[in-house]
């Protein structure tokens, strides 16, 4: 396992336990970024750096019993409290690093990730990676329930434009890995990137 894994599950190992009571009202937050994607029943959904499931409800509400929904973390104290929150139900969940993805080329629609981009530790091949996985004009979402705004004062430090999520940053990011920027979204309330699969 690399220093990147390594420093990612400590990170999410450490907070894993009461990572859902600290976030309470992010509900309908990942609903309504989960209705943007344009899911439509019998489609299949990538849950990259799924944590606790939080979108495993509304994607399977989206997607209907035909559908498929995958879940994978690289944590396992992440998928272990998806499961006593019961997500599993929504979801098949993996243990799995989003770098190299147990899934065939272009056998995905769509790919929701909630918060994900800034623990990426090469953030071009890792978006590459999810383009590999997901059909030709097939979706991604890089979600986060706040803005950049937001969540850097949540953290007490100053909003920067090396953050990977400013536009001038992602739009180019996304285009050099097989994704073209679609949508973007940065208010308190919410960060919202929608991007479409390049052939």
């Amino acid at each position: 396992m690399s220093d990147d894994q390594t420093r990612v599950q400590e990170f999410f190992t450490a907070r894993a336990a009461d990572w859902d009571s600290r976030f309470p009202d992010d509900g309908p937050a990942y609903a309504a970024a989960v209705a943007e994607l344009g899911l439509r029943p019998g489609d299949r959904v990538l849950d990259a750096g799924c944590g606790t499931g939080r979108a495993l409800p509304p994607l399977r509400a989206a997607v209907g019993p035909s559908g498929v929904v995958l879940g994978v973390d690289l944590t396992p104290a992440m998928l272990r409290e998806a499961v006593r929150a019961g997500r599993d139900r929504d979801g098949a969940l993996l243990l799995s690093d989003v770098a190299a993805l147990p899934l065939r080329s272009h056998s995905l629609d769509a790919v929701f990730g909630a918060g994900l981009i800034s623990h990426l530790p090469s953030p071009a091949e890792n978006l590459r990676e999810l383009a590999r996985v997901v059909r030709p004009g097939g979706v991604l979402a890089l979600f986060h329930p706040i803005g950049r705004a937001a969540l850097a004062a949540r953290h007490g430090r100053p909003l920067t434009q090396d953050d990977l999520r400013a536009e001038p940053n992602l739009r180019p990011l996304l285009a050099g890995s097989g994704w073209r920027m679609a949508s973007y979204v940065d208010e308190d309330s919410r960060f919202l990137a929608l991007a479409v699969r390049e052939d």
